[in-house]
């Protein structure tokens, strides 16, 4: 019995977790961790720049 719930669950749960939307979920998720990288490196860059101009 515990085997057919099993491969019942899984079975039921292909159906309703399609690859469009985990191919979706991974794209939002990459797609903030990209701005959020985006802007700490151009934030490194403003400090450095900061750091030079400050020496002269």
């Amino acid at each position: 019995m515990k085997k057919y719930f099993l491969f019942g669950s899984i079975g039921f749960m292909c159906l309703l977790l399609t690859s469009c939307e985990a191919v979706e979920t991974i794209f939002k998720a990459g797609m903030w961790w990209a701005f959020f990288l985006v802007f700490l490196v151009i934030g490194i860059i403003l400090w450095i720049f900061s750091k030079m101009r400050g020496r002269k």
